[in-house]
């Protein structure tokens, strides 16, 4: 009798447990934390999984408001030291890297080169991995699209236990799937990024003022054509005929010739964000000096104020480095410490253009009704990809950060219920890097049902044992 051979279970020691939180805050899981520093130690940790059914929810640098990388039930690999930059082609402009390298490591490795990366999130620190799970956008992603669309290939160990190499021709489904799959079908190993060109170390930006929906959205459609980046912030308190005003901030790329101070000026020295304001005050006490106006009152009094300094500075151009420029979530260290002790989320949604400022002035409008205001609103525009799970529209997103606390979080969450509502009957999408409240009723309404039949077959076939699981996951496809 012939005996069948089984694989041995790797023996793998599995560490205390530790509190694993989303970046908002708002929730958080207990789980052991694995933090692999080579594809071997990922590969082993799959095998051991796979074999005795533990549940794996992979994170990078936890920049997710939701809870999209932390695991309840499970395990928790997190890859910010599998983080090399492996090679840097000046020639092309393509980087290669490890997943776990931060968008900080692309751009530092880039800049005094002349190249920054294609996209980049309003933080710095999300890993590539991270990012291209969810198929990140930028301030230019009407001109550029997502980061997906800069990649040139990857390979990806799939929760099965095999290692692809994928790029839009190769292994095409599991490219367009894999970016934008949330993490649910593998691991990106190693990543090929098209970087960008640039010819001066600052940007011309634009600051301009706009009354109401009515002029930001016109000034978006009669822009965009000139501007590398455009992001408008909102003062989500206003009502009446002032709804939807605040400021605009277009930013242009110098051309070849045009900076004198090129290179000089692209040095990591002249590009890293200030560590005072004023050259006085160190950041890292400024969101102490911002609790004190952390409620209702006092940010309706920031927003008000900020629409005065707006209005001030209209159509005053300056120019601005490009990470002063890109990362505003980096420039207030710890800013989310603001909301504590309770905690916040951010409620983002993409409407398409035609339904738009209609949409963004029913959810305001009903927000304000309900009592439950937004304390920071971020407006983009942009097109659509590719990629399988996209969040992505022809048209226009807005981010709104809504403070958590022990008293409104049912409220809170009923009101997100309210707006979804809004958001279907619009025709719009959701971000799985942002969201803490979506269910699946919602998620399925949305989603064309072509591209989840798909999704659930890809599932099926490189992660069989479903060991690829989030809280995300379970709250919005398994519940």
């Amino acid at each position: 009798m012939v005996t069948k051979k089984t694989k041995s279970i790797p023996n793998i020691k599995v560490p205390m447990k530790e509190k694993v939180e989303a970046w908002g805050m708002s929730s958080f899981s207990m789980s052991p934390v694995f933090r692999p520093e080579t594809e071997e130690e990922i590969k082993e940790l799959f095998v051991w999984a796979n074999q005795t059914g533990t549940k794996v929810a992979l994170r990078g640098g936890g920049c997710s408001y939701g809870d999209a990388s932390t695991n309840t039930d499970g395990i928790v690999l997190d890859l910010t030291r599998f983080n090399k930059v492996l090679d840097f082609n000046l020639k092309s402009g393509v980087m290669t890297v490890q997943s776990g390298a931060r968008i900080k490591d692309l751009w530092e490795t880039g800049i005094e080169n002349g190249f920054w990366p294609p996209v980049v999130s309003g933080t710095m620190m999300p890993t590539l991995g991270g990012a291209l799970s969810m198929n990140i956008h930028g301030k230019n992603n009407f001109k550029v699209g997502t980061i997906g669309e800069h990649i040139k290939e990857f390979t990806f160990l799939t929760a099965k236990g095999d290692i692809l190499e994928c790029s839009p021709k190769k292994n095409s489904d599991l490219f367009y799937s894999a970016i934008s799959g949330f993490g649910m079908l593998g691991c990106f190993l190693t990543v090929q990024i098209k970087m960008k060109p640039i010819y001066s170390g600052k940007m011309k930006i634009d600051p301009v003022y706009v009354r109401n929906f009515d002029e930001l959205f016109a000034y978006f459609e009669e822009h965009y054509k000139t501007a590398d980046y455009l992001v408008g912030w909102i003062d989500a308190f206003a009502s009446g005929k002032s709804l939807g005003r605040g400021q605009i901030h277009k930013a242009t790329n110098l051309k070849a010739g045009e900076d004198p101070d090129f290179p000089g000026n692209c040095l990591l020295e002249r590009q890293h964000l200030p560590s005072r304001l004023f050259y006085v005050i160190p950041k890292k006490w400024m969101w102490i000096l911002m609790r004190p106006f952390s409620f209702n009152f006092g940010m309706r009094m920031i927003n008000l104020a900020k629409c005065i300094a707006s209005i001030l500075v209209n159509n005053k151009a300056y120019y601005q480095g490009h990470a002063e420029y890109a990362f505003l979530l980096d420039y207030v260290p710890n800013w989310k410490f603001v909301y504590k002790p309770g905690s916040m989320i951010q409620y983002q949604v993409f409407i398409p253009k035609e339904n738009a400022k209609q949409a963004f002035s029913d959810i305001f409008t009903k927000c304000q009704e309900r009592g439950i205001v937004n304390y920071l609103s971020v407006f983009k525009k942009h097109k659509p990809d590719p990629f399988l799970l996209t969040h992505a529209v022809d048209g226009f997103s807005m981010a709104m950060d809504f403070p958590v606390t022990k008293g409104n979080r049912e409220k809170l969450w009923s009101l997100c219920y309210e707006l979804d509502e809004i958001v279907l009957k619009h025709k719009g999408r959701f971000y799985f890097a942002k969201d803490s409240t979506l269910r699946k009723r919602v998620m399925e309404s949305y989603f064309p049902k072509d591209n989840l039949k798909k999704f659930y077959s890809l599932k099926k076939k490189y992660d069989p044992k479903g060991i690829l699981q989030t809280d995300l996951y379970k709250r919005v496809f398994l519940s």
